[in-house]
């Protein structure tokens, strides 16, 4: 006991510190209780903090702060009205048209399966193969039950999306523009003495604006080149899976593996092992390797960069406690540990010890 009580001395008699783990347990109880409830605040604070950016930037050149708001708020409307009627119709007519085409995908997968026996015999038995194509089978009956019931909860969920869509621009309107009045009314009930707090906040704000304006620009991007690349071949469903591919650089490693697999089978069954079949996949595994390679290094500059092995763990961890938002800010919530860390105060009997 004696060992832990100068342990807890030695690191946690700072009041400074005190405070900080007291903000951190109410900041994290509030959002595993109340973070359902609260998500259309919480991504109108993540479009806001998207949108400060541009803001800024008018601001630095003599624009006032109101002007830069509505112009940015009123071009951020723009571009959400276009997704909404321009993109979204496309991407749910071609959701239909892939589902409806499921049986037939099935049918050419195990005529194909089915010759591996007679090609492979010391490898593959017909047993195993008909034990997989049943497989394959129920799983398929399991998906057109869940897309079954999800149109029958469509009603409710619509209800939700109108809600939202009424909601958050009014709150990403008023972040932005009482964004200052918002922060000094939080600031009020903060104690005077906070310099390791400010020092954390500092950089975390830096890297979390900076990940999610990179990480917007990302998607974007990525989207209107996987986009103009299976439009370009004409590949089937290039809206719904070049959207796909956008949003899977959200989850770093994981996103890519896994939308590699929808994007190569409908290629494969629209060519099969053809020449289009082949360039697709050469043109598809360049994209990544261009965003992987080139375009993160170029938007994340001034990310702190973090182990492969960190960012999985976060990914994990934070994804299995608040789902896609975790998944979303598992590298942000990664740095503010990394932050956390790196300001945390060393104790002047051990000062001598740490590397510089």
């Amino acid at each position: 006991m004696k060992i832990v009580a100068d342990w807890f001395r030695r690191y946690f008699s700072d009041p400074q510190i005190i405070f900080l783990g007291v903000l951190l347990l109410i900041v994290f109880a509030v959002l595993l209780t109340l973070g359902n409830m609260l998500t259309p605040v919480l991504a109108s604070i993540v479009i806001a903090y998207l949108l400060e950016g541009l803001v800024c930037q008018l601001q630095r050149r003599g624009w006032p702060r109101l002007p830069s708001v509505i112009l940015i708020y009123i071009a951020f409307l723009v571009f959400v009205a276009l997704v909404l009627f321009g993109v979204m119709p496309l991407v749910s007519r071609q959701i239909t048209e892939l589902v409806q085409q499921l049986p037939s995908m099935i049918s050419v997968s195990a005529a194909a399966l089915l010759d591996l026996p007679a090609r492979y015999p010391d490898l593959v038995t017909e047993a195993q193969i008909a034990e997989l194509i049943g497989a394959i089978r129920a799983e398929t009956v399991l998906f057109g039950q869940r897309v079954l019931s999800w149109s029958l909860a469509s009603v409710v969920g619509i209800i939700t999306i109108l809600v939202y869509l009424i909601l958050m621009p009014l709150l990403v309107f008023f972040f932005m523009k009482d964004k200052d009045l918002i922060l000094s009314w939080f600031r009020r009930f903060l104690p005077r003495h906070r310099t390791i707090v400010n020092v954390i906040w500092k950089d975390v704000d830096r890297q979390i604006s900076n990940y999610i304006r990179g990480k917007a620009w990302e998607i974007l991007i990525v989207w209107a080149v996987s986009y103009a690349t299976f439009y370009a071949f004409g590949l089937k469903y290039a809206m719904l899976l070049s959207l796909l591919v956008g949003l899977s650089v959200i989850i770093p490693f994981v996103g890519a593996a896994v939308v590699t697999i929808p994007v190569l089978l409908v290629a494969w069954f629209q060519w099969s092992w053809t020449p289009p079949f082949i360039w697709l996949a050469v043109a598809y595994f360049i994209i990544q390797a261009l965003d992987g390679n080139v375009l993160v290094p170029l938007l994340f500059s001034e990310v702190v960069n973090l182990h492969p092995v960190a960012i999985i763990v976060a990914i994990l961890v934070f994804g299995g406690i608040w789902g896609f938002w975790g998944i979303f800010f598992a590298i942000p919530l990664a740095t503010l540990v990394q932050a956390i860390l790196s300001a945390w105060p060393v104790p002047p009997d051990e000062s001598a010890d740490v590397l510089p």
